[in-house]
């Protein structure tokens, strides 16, 4: 885990957020580490920020949404979830029922609805990386196995970060993190942008995420959004934009939740809890208040 850490208040004895500053928690995304987010950490940190990449296994939306909420319980006090690319899957996951996400940010990022997933999204809005990506299957300990998926070293640097330069790129294709196809094949189960705001970073020259899906994304989620003339890898290639958009989020007071259109699967939710009950106590005080206007016959 890349860990960076700098001083903030104490939160809340009860786990409610204070007036500290929100821990930012930066997720990345598949064929990388936590080192692309550099950049930001460091801008972020200067601004006094406590900031954390974890390193996110990319095993698949199920084992490695799990992961990420268990890093989420070990931070004490506020925070808000950024994540990039298939990072953003993640974070839409991780963050459900947690009651101390402020806010959510995606960087060029997949960002499904319940019953969604990697593979639906981009058989709608078609990309460059269908034509990129090489299969290699692996074997685990346990007598697990499956199938990674590769960017093709000839075309990381124009599928995946065509503003970086080319000897940053190869050895970007060195190193680069593999996912396993599951990443992309798993469902949503839940889709926490639903409840909590959300900021959106579309990158107009991505190649790897479809432009127009990152619009539809943003557009059905009521994200704050921003365009910026960048590749796949913005939070590398144009850090500084990244980190406005993050510090927009960390600051934006409650009232920037934004009013979601009706999705499908969100219509369908059932009201539980607070919500429910006061609805219901709403009601009943509507009815029993025209009750008392009607005349005496």
């Amino acid at each position: 885990m890349a860990l960076c850490a700098t001083g903030a208040a104490p939160a809340a004895a009860d786990g409610g957020t204070t007036t500290a500053k929100p821990t930012i928690v930066l997720v990345h995304g598949a064929f990388a580490d936590a080192s692309s987010w550099n950049g930001v950490v460091e801008r972020l940190e200067r601004r006094g920020y406590t900031v954390i990449a974890p390193a996110n296994p990319l095993r698949g939306l199920y084992n490695d949404s799990t992961y990420i909420a268990s890093v989420l319980d070990s931070i004490k006090g506020p925070l808000v979830l950024v994540g990039h690319s298939y990072g953003g899957a993640l974070i839409s996951s991780a963050a459900a029922g947690n009651p101390r996400v402020k806010s959510l940010v995606y960087v060029a990022a997949l960002m499904p609805d319940v019953g969604e997933n990697g593979m639906s999204l981009s058989a709608r809005f078609p990309s460059e990386l269908g034509t990129a990506t090489k299969s290699v299957p692996y074997r685990a300990g346990g007598g697990l196995s499956g199938t990674d998926l590769y960017l093709k070293p000839d075309k990381l640097h124009q599928v995946f970060a065509a503003d970086l330069p080319e000897s940053t790129t190869r050895v970007m294709a060195v190193t680069q993190r593999p996912a396993a196809t599951t990443a992309f094949s798993e469902k949503a189960k839940v889709a926490a942008w639903k409840h909590i705001p959300s900021w959106f970073l579309v990158a107009k020259q991505d190649k790897t995420i479809n432009p127009d899906q990152e619009r539809f994304e943003a557009k059905r989620a009521g994200s704050h959004t921003v365009e910026i003339d960048s590749s796949h890898v913005a939070m590398t290639s144009h850090p500084e934009a990244v980190t406005d958009l993050v510090l927009q989020a960390a600051t934006a007071p409650d009232s920037a939740r934004p009013a979601l259109p009706d999705t499908g699967s969100r219509a369908e939710t059932a009201l539980t809890g607070v919500t429910a009950a006061s609805l219901i106590a709403g009601a009943g005080a509507l009815l029993l208040g025209r009750r008392l206007r009607r005349p005496t016959p």
